[in-house]
């Protein structure tokens, strides 16, 4: 026997069963939770009702569900799925609105930040040499205020993958010590910051986890380009979170988290002459990277697009 496709989400008996299931007609809890439920539970009840969505197709997004939070990698799905970039675009509009001109764009986080790195003025080392691979790289760049005037004592968080596309702290091989590739550079007089590293690679989901099997579904890689993150923060001033994309890699306008975007993207110059390695006391060919940053004011004395993103990896 066919079963016949039925609408019931406008009844009476399904609303009023929204209403129970969020806890809208009880005293305790909290309004605002009570608010969001009811929009996503009502939401997804009328998905169901108008794709024909079966029990057996329910209960397969369940049984996903359980392995994405068994794999922990709701922070790798979330930017695939273009939820981090979304909120990035918001973020965009209601600076839009409020006449507010981000010269150093923002972009996500991404999932593998981790506080506490080792802390400097000025410069620091940010690899311990154990990667042989990477091509050394000279980063380096000066931090503007609102009013584009150079800051001193600013703190710059910077972060990247080694050539495996592995973290430091996350890293499943082993091989990497605690912040391997993981600084804080407290700006000079000048408001400049400088590291020396090395050219990170690029990387994709585990290619057997529940993120790139979704993908998969979608028909979608799940590669993001080299790239290289930032927090940067300073007195009076909007924390920036963003990231630079290494200039020519395949991926870098293919990114599959949407993280790319323009005024990030990134030369890495190279120099081989001993001439240029001696200017800038390099013993091997090197690249140079110049990102200057420049930030925006804060909101009637508030950061208003702050983000406490948890859970974060303490050091």
């Amino acid at each position: 026997m066919e079963i016949k496709s039925v609408k019931i989400f406008d009844s009476k008996d399904v609303q009023n069963f929204l209403v129970l299931v969020s806890g809208l007609e009880q005293d305790g809890g909290s309004p605002r939770v009570k608010q969001i439920l009811h929009r996503i539970v009502s939401d997804l009840f009328k998905t169901i009702d108008d794709l024909d969505i079966t029990s057996d197709e329910y209960w397969q997004a369940i049984g996903y569900l359980n392995t994405l939070g068994q794999s922990n990698e709701a922070g790798l799905l979330s930017p695939g799925l273009g939820f981090d970039h979304f909120l990035d675009m918001r973020m965009d509009a209601q600076d839009a609105a409020l006449g507010i001109d981000n010269l150093t764009p923002r972009t996500i986080e991404g999932p593998l930040y981790v506080a506490g790195a080792p802390e400097s003025v000025g410069y620091a080392r940010m690899d311990d040499g154990s990667d042989t691979n990477g091509t050394p790289l000279i980063l380096h760049g000066t931090v503007y205020s609102a009013k584009n005037k150079p800051v001193p004592n600013a703190k710059v968080e910077i972060w990247h993958s080694n050539t495996k596309g592995f973290y430091s702290h996350f890293d499943p091989t082993g091989e990497q010590q605690p912040f391997n590739m993981r600084r804080t550079v407290i700006t000079d007089a000048n408001g400049q910051y400088k590291v020396r590293t090395i050219i990170p690679a690029g990387y994709g989901c585990p290619p057997e986890g529940p993120t790139q099997q979704l993908l998969n579904q979608l028909g979608r890689h799940g590669n993001r380009p080299a790239h290289i993150h930032y927090f940067v923060t300073a007195p009076d001033h909007r924390k920036l979170t963003t990231q630079i994309n290494v200039a020519g890699d395949p991926y870098t306008y293919d990114d599959f988290a949407y993280a790319t975007r323009e005024g990030l993207v990134v030369e890495a110059i190279e120099y081989t002459s001993p001439e240029d390695l001696k200017a800038f006391d390099m013993e091997s060919p090197f690249a140079e990277m110049i990102f200057d940053i420049h930030l925006s004011p804060l909101v009637n004395g508030v950061d208003n697009q702050v983000v406490d993103k948890r859970p974060r990896l303490q050091g």
